[in-house]
């Protein structure tokens, strides 16, 4: 994938041409983007580092790979649609059959409200376009379930293997601090592969990092200890207790 250098270089270029509000408002509207993102993520990071804790759906007994996160709608510029209805509606139907790729109603929830709304396509339709993007794009077999340690820089190389036509502009890997959370991979609408836009690129910053299946939780920030409080001085002995005055 396109360094991070390069990916600045490239933004910085294209802030050159700001757009106005008005086009940028009608970039909002449901069905008009450029292509597709498909997020996957390792659940071994997410329930580990999830700043919301563990989801039950994702994080319980079964031991999940890679899932899908999300599917994206995506500009050519780096940017995106979100939340471009206000359609909540999630027929049982849609998440019976989307939770063996997608395991966790809040996600699905989720994705539908902030990314679904801006693809065109009702939740029906819309969760079908995953589930297809989710078919399209092979996990190798070795990162089918969380096993042996696997470096960053071998992940991306692993993916490009399983899925012919797939090119190094067109999938990203995304790291939490040394661990890799997600890979990314760009469609078409018609779910081809394409290589990514602008902004997409490899997040893996430490050469050390790498694909593990125990993943150290966040350290919590600890408390800050209050100043101590001053002393007070010692309280003035009582006065002598006199005869009351006749």
């Amino acid at each position: 994938m396109r360094s991070a250098a390069v990916a600045i270089l490239s933004a910085l270029v294209a802030g050159l041409f700001t757009a106005s509000p008005s086009w940028a408002q009608r970039r909002a509207e449901p069905g008009n983007f450029d292509y597709y993102i498909l997020s996957l993520s390792w659940t071994p990071t997410y329930c580990a580092r999830d700043k919301n804790g563990p989801d039950p759906d994702q994080c319980g007994d079964r031991k999940y790979g890679f899932v899908v996160h999300g599917l994206w709608p995506q500009y050519n510029d780096g940017s995106y649609p979100a939340t471009c209805t206000r359609d909540r509606n999630l027929p049982k139907t849609v998440v019976d059959q989307t939770m063996p790729v997608m395991p966790s109603v809040g996600l699905m929830m989720h994705e539908w409200r902030k990314h679904g709304t801006c693809s065109g396509l009702n939740a029906t339709d819309y969760f079908a376009k995953l589930r297809g993007a989710a078919a399209k794009v092979a996990i190798p077999e070795s990162l089918k379930a969380p096993g042996p340690t696997v470096p960053a820089t071998q992940v991306e190389r692993l993916f490009l293997d399983a899925n012919p036509g797939l090119t190094a502009e067109g999938v990203a890997v995304v790291c939490s601090r040394r661990d890799v959370s997600e890979v990314r991979v760009c469609l078409n609408k018609d779910l081809g592969f394409v290589a990514c836009g602008q902004k997409v690129v490899d997040r893996c910053r430490d050469r050390d990092a790498a694909l593990s299946a125990d993943v150290a939780p966040s350290q919590p920030r600890r408390a800050a200890t209050p100043p101590a409080a001053p002393a007070l001085p010692p309280a003035p002995a009582p006065a002598p207790v006199s005869a009351p005055v006749r």
